[in-house]
């Protein structure tokens, strides 16, 4: 009975044979009439291990979306921040930021690999402490000053568009991005405990640099704080005279010039670091050239243009020195390809 039960069930023609099929994850195999092959067929599910490939935003589509939510987000901060760039020259370097960093990542750039779970997660993270520092601000929850709040709510724009990057192109495209990503700092203001608290001491810096031109011309000198005494006149160093402007862009200039022209990270480190006492230093040059143009030439000069239109040629004189710098530098480099 039961070889009458397989000739009925199991047909030995051999257009109803089929080739092995999987049901989930079990298989079938034999002849079948056509009937019931066709049963089988229709009841067959493909293998939960292949997965379909789900549509996914492209890198440059889901950063665009996630700028545009930021802008929505900041818009007031980065409207406050600008408007304080064009107003006041002590955040002058802020209009400089965003342009800056956008051409060097531009300059750098390579097409993004898949971003890893590990890109997503970190990116997920900074995107959430982002908007939960900005709520926290804007609900005062913790008490701030006004310039604080402005400074924390462009931090967390900052944030937003680091995790931003991470979250769409991955972490080997941020760790070629570093710099100019980190270069975004520069767009937060200063607050005003911290920006009064440099100014003082580029005042304190250029009143002992001009003490010292003085002593090195053989003119008499007494510096007491920010004020300089010699024969015939008195000069304060005054915050408007402090240099702030022309320091900061000296600065961040010197930071994007390093990144260009050097590999060596020390070595960016060092020239970074010279930048520092010649933008103090070149405040100094200025104070002993107006002091001794106004006692030995004509006391116009401490009203003329020099005074109050000559920063630029001081700025241009620092400028020198620091590519002067690099170019010492960057031969040793050239000499040294291996160090980094």
């Amino acid at each position: 009975m039961l070889q009458a039960f397989r000739r009925r069930a199991f047909p030995k023609s051999r257009n109803q044979r089929f080739s092995c099929r999987r049901l989930g994850s079990v298989k079938v195999k034999g002849m079948l009439p056509d009937s019931h092959a066709k049963q089988v067929r229709d009841y067959i599910v493909r293998d939960p291990t292949q997965r379909e490939s789900i549509p996914q935003l492209s890198p440059i589509l889901s950063v665009s979306i996630l700028s545009a939510i930021s802008l929505a987000i900041w818009w007031g901060p980065l409207t406050s921040s600008f408007a304080l760039a064009l107003h006041d020259e002590q955040y002058a370097h802020i209009l400089l930021i965003l342009p800056i960093s956008a051409v060097l990542i531009f300059l750098d750039w390579k097409p993004p690999e898949p971003a890893a779970e590990l890109g997503a997660n970190i990116g997920s993270v900074l995107l959430v402490l982002a908007v939960l520092a900005t709520v926290m601000v804007r609900l005062r929850l913790v008490a701030l000053p006004s310039d604080v709040q402005l400074s924390a709510n462009m931090l967390a724009f900052v944030v937003w568009s680091i995790a931003a990057f991470i979250l769409c192109f991955g972490t080997g495209a941020f760790r070629r991005a570093l710099f100019p990503l980190c270069f975004l700092l520069w767009v937060v203001p200063f607050p005003d405990f911290l920006l009064n608290a440099i100014v003082s001491l580029l005042q304190q810096g250029s009143a002992a640099a001009a003490h010292l031109l003085l002593l090195a011309a053989g003119i008499p000198v007494v510096q007491h704080g920010t004020l300089v005494h010699i024969p015939g006149l008195t000069v304060e160093v005054a915050p408007e005279c402090s240099s702030i402007r022309s320091s900061l862009i000296l600065l961040v200039t010197t930071m994007v010039l390093s990144q260009l022209l050097l590999r060596s990270f020390w070595r960016k480190v060092l020239v970074v670091a010279v930048a520092i006492p010649v933008s103090v230093a070149k405040n100094g040059l200025r104070i002993f050239t107006l002091a001794v143009l106004a006692t030995r030439v004509d006391p116009s000069f401490l009203t003329g243009r020099l005074h109050h239109q000559g920063g630029i040629v001081f700025f241009l004189i620092a400028l020198a020195t620091i590519f002067s710098l690099l170019w010492i530098v960057r031969r040793g480099e050239q000499e040294k390809p291996g160090i980094r």
